[in-house]
């Protein structure tokens, strides 16, 4: 036998030894993680706004990470466990910075990842992303599983508009095509199963491509262990910047236009009219548009909108996203300096 087929024989042998341990690795990690991931069902239902989702079981005791998204725009959320269990989930707290949810379950004993053992890698790494993806499971079935290899890690840098996320920070971003409707909330893992990320919502790059990423966990660490110990809640988020020390609070009508008055608890922010030859008229906002997110906060009611006015500085950007009909449409005012 040759020299130079006896090295093709050995790294063929060598090669195959690889792909069987790699295999058998990856199905391990499906039988350790799947029973950690759930599947989310809240609010949605409107064209493109899917009402299914993804979360990721971090404590003994239910506590679910998500994507802060519109599926949590409700009291109570339907979680579905891997063994086909469901629960009421309800939101204890949110980090609009970091695009990150923490949900509550009235469970125990249950299997869960520990966030203060997670790993982290870089461009070329094999990876197992977890998810309920276009909801191919409702009940018991087991949650999507895709392989693929992480292509870098760098800084999101995401189109704005519809898919603007307030998250800046650093992502995995893999070469599967992990971010359909769905996935936002799964679990982004080695090919062995530690944790590295959590998967991202649909958004489109610069470059105009669709994005397949996940949150880094030591990006999100912080703040999931905040919202759970009760040293960080939504409130608290929405207020961080304090009016004491504003020079002014802003309404509707510095941008030229007015929604509707809060009469009950959780009025939806409708508009109630528009004022001529304002930029509000300019932008195109109609009465009876509902204001759904301004600047990346979900606006669950008129009170909440007024929260994030409250929060406005001259100069600043007030974006707005509002559904007419089944469309959403994204308007971007700047914020008046008197």
């Amino acid at each position: 036998m040759s020299f130079r087929l006896l090295c093709f024989m050995t790294g063929l042998l060598c090669c195959l030894n690889s792909a069987s341990v790699h295999a058998e690795s990856a199905a391990d990690a499906i039988s350790s993680v799947q029973p950690k991931v759930v599947k989310i069902f809240g609010a949605g239902g409107l064209k493109n706004l899917a009402n299914y989702g993804s979360g990721m079981i971090v404590s003994p005791d239910g506590h679910i990470v998500t994507v802060w998204n519109h599926l949590l725009d409700s009291d109570v959320v339907s979680i579905v466990l891997s063994d086909g269990r469901r629960f009421y989930g309800r939101v204890i707290g949110t980090d609009s910075k970091k695009d990150v949810a923490v949900l509550k379950i009235d469970a125990a004993g249950l299997p869960f990842f520990d966030i203060n053992q997670t790993s982290q890698v870089g461009p070329g790494a094999a990876i197992l992303a977890f998810s309920n993806v276009f909801k191919v499971a409702t009940g018991d079935e087991p949650v999507t599983v895709l392989q693929g290899v992480v292509s870098a890690k760098t800084e999101l840098a995401a189109r704005r508009g519809r898919y603007r996320v307030p998250y800046d920070g650093d992502v995995y971003l893999v070469d599967a095509v992990t971010n359909n409707p769905g996935a936002a909330g799964g679990a982004l893992t080695t090919i062995d199963g530690r944790l590295l990320g959590m998967l991202g919502r649909e958004l489109k790059g610069n470059n105009n491509t669709w994005l397949n990423y996940a949150i880094p966990m030591s990006e999100l660490k912080q703040s999931i262990e905040d919202i759970i110990a009760g040293r960080f809640s939504r409130k608290n988020d929405l207020l961080a910047s304090s009016n004491s020390t504003k020079e002014r609070i802003y309404k509707s009508s510095d941008f030229g236009f007015f929604v509707v008055p809060d009469v009950v608890a959780r009025t939806p922010a409708y508009i109630d009219s528009v004022v001529e030859e304002t930029k509000a008229e300019e932008l195109g906002l109609l009465p009876d548009d509902l204001i759904v997110f301004a600047n990346g906060e979900l606006i669950h009611s008129v009170k909440v909108y007024n929260e994030v006015l409250g929060q406005l500085i001259a100069g600043d950007d007030l974006q707005l996203i509002v559904r007419r009909g089944d469309n959403l449409i994204t308007v971007t005012f700047i914020v008046p300096r008197d």
